[in-house]
């Protein structure tokens, strides 16, 4: 299999992360941690201000399905899916993938693209709500650094039970050096 940097893609931030960690204060963080209209489609300080489907996840979803020879039939989850635009652009760039999405989200699942609908689950990482090996792949992009460190392990246990042994997980950072 060609090597594919599956980071290479993704899209970047144009924050200052060290500054905006400085800057908030506990009710911003608190009302971000409930990931409702605020964290989405609030002002920025309380997340992304404004989570609209731009097709930003296109490229990402054409070297994941490369990387892991993903094909029609093949299913895949997502963890931590927000809106589900990463499983409407996995669909997209290979028609015929099985593509399902978890979140903690009720408010982001409720603002899924209609192409998504009936795909996306309510649901937490920690449990996720799948017989073991039900994905030929699971993902994860910046979900598990929420978690503190014993619950951070328990989702990578579970993305592990469910996959069959394909994942790819990406870490935002985490909240300490170690």
């Amino acid at each position: 299999m060609a090597e594919v940097n599956l980071l290479a893609r993704l899209p970047k931030t144009k924050r200052n992360i060290q500054k905006r960690a400085e800057a908030k204060d506990p009710a911003v963080i608190a009302m971000a941690k409930q990931y409702g209209e605020m964290y989405f489609d609030g002002p920025r300080e309380y997340g992304y201000g404004g989570y609209k489907y731009d097709g930003r996840w296109i490229p990402v979803a054409e070297d994941i399905v490369k990387h892991f020879n993903l094909k029609p039939g093949d299913r895949v989850l997502d963890v931590g899916c927000a809106k589900g635009f990463l499983v409407k652009d996995m669909m997209k760039v290979c028609p015929g993938l099985e593509v399902f999405g978890l979140d903690v989200s009720l408010y982001a699942l409720m603002r899924c693209e209609p192409e998504v609908v009936g795909r996306l689950h309510l649901g937490t990482a920690e449990k996720l709500p799948f017989p073991d090996k039900s994905f030929q792949c699971v993902l994860s992009l910046n979900t598990v650094h929420n978690f503190p460190r014993p619950r951070a392990i328990k989702v990578m246990q579970e993305i592990q039970r469910v996959s069959g042994g394909l994942a790819f997980v990406q870490v935002d950072s985490y909240h300490t050096p170690e």
